[in-house]
């Protein structure tokens, strides 16, 4: 018997094995791609996003990944091959970044060798959350540099911005870590390059419970002087995170204990509210997890400020500083039940492919 083909039917078969095979080359073509991922290490924000969206970018390359900084507390789940002394802020004990100290930990020399010895040419593409030696590395050898941070959404256009301009350091935001384009994260979407914030997984499946203490998270101010501000509150359980010591104590209503990862999101998760600096991701989970927030940006931070402006937009009390003057607002803070309702859906491998299909080499997608 012989068996006859009709022609619709084996163009359309003929159609389907080629598309097939297609995807089996993108797939290996992907596989074998090379991504550099630079994460700023001062803080522990820059390193929590890192978390998920390096899994994210492992499902779709090979990935290296890059830490410059020296002002972190967090573990990493996974291989980092380039640690770097980078350019750190350094925080102070007063309730800002000592800028002194930052510029004295930054050897001029040692910051031009790490970016002249980078070795970017061996990837296919660097994605940089706000890292300074792989984005001015991009720059001097005119290599494609996508920035993903939050600090690119926060400089952008149509973000909040604080009334008192500080010219220093928008200039330093501009130019710490180049990019040749710009995807950010904020606290909403302003824009379609603009994102809302990567919740860690490990947060994102806490038991969220009130046991009626207030956590704090305040790297700017040392142990004595938050001790002294706090104290002040006698009828409130505080639990202070600090980067300052290294043995956990209690003096009356305040315990203290050093920056742990797991003790702390446990702490924010049980929490009344949570009071802390105007960074980014500790604010976003704190809105995730529906706790009631009160920030205090740093001093001679610009970002913190930027960040501010934007909480306070969405309903978020904002105080200059811990001083006696502003007891009033935070009595009021302590006194209400209102938390700031937010949307953050876990969106991040769909951020990072369709990222990647916009900006791999056409050649492999």
């Amino acid at each position: 018997m012989v068996y006859k083909f009709e022609k619709p039917y084996f163009f359309a078969f003929f159609g389907v094995c080629i598309q097939a095979l297609k995807r089996k080359v993108n797939s290996f073509q992907l596989s074998t791609m090379k991504i550099l991922y630079a994460v700023q290490g001062t803080g522990n924000g820059h390193l929590s996003r890192a978390m998920d969206v390096v899994p994210c970018l492992q499902k779709r390359a090979d990935v290296d990944v890059l830490v410059s900084g020296i002002q972190a507390d967090l573990e990493l789940p996974f291989a980092v091959k380039y640690r770097m002394h980078g350019l750190s802020f350094i925080f102070g004990k007063k309730g800002g970044v000592d800028l002194w100290k930052t510029f004295m930990s930054s050897t001029v020399r040692r910051l031009v060798h790490e970016v002249n010895t980078l070795p970017i040419e061996n990837y296919d593409l660097v994605i940089n959350d706000f890292e300074p030696i792989s984005a001015w590395a991009c720059s001097t050898r005119e290599k494609l540099c996508i920035g993903l941070s939050h600090q690119a959404a926060a400089m952008d256009v149509q973000a909040p911005k604080p009334k008192d301009q500080d010219m220093l350091g928008k200039f330093i935001m501009r130019n710490y870590a180049p990019a040749s384009i710009n995807y950010g994260f904020h606290f909403k979407r302003y824009n379609d390059r603009i994102f809302t914030p990567v919740i860690r997984q490990q947060v994102r499946r806490l038991d969220v419970r009130d046991l009626g203490h207030y956590t704090v998270y305040l790297p700017a101010y040392d142990d004595a002087r938050l001790l002294k501000q706090l104290m002040r509150f006698p009828d409130i359980r505080w639990e202070v995170f600090s980067k300052h010591n290294k043995t956990p104590f209690v003096l009356r209503n305040v315990s203290v204990q050093p920056i742990a990862n797991e003790k702390f999101i446990q702490s924010m998760a049980t929490s009344a509210g949570v009071l802390c600096g105007a960074g980014f991701e500790t604010p976003a989970e704190a809105l995730y997890l529906r706790k009631k927030l009160l920030v205090v940006p740093m001093k001679n931070q610009y970002e913190q400020h930027l960040n501010a402006a934007a909480l306070e937009e969405l309903g978020v009390p904002v105080i200059k500083s811990l001083k006696p003057k502003n007891d009033v607002a935070i009595e009021a803070w302590l006194n209400s039940r209102h938390a700031v309702a937010v949307d953050y859906p876990d969106c991040t491998q769909a951020i990072v492919d369709d990222l990647l299909e916009v900006h791999l080499p056409k050649t492999v997608v």
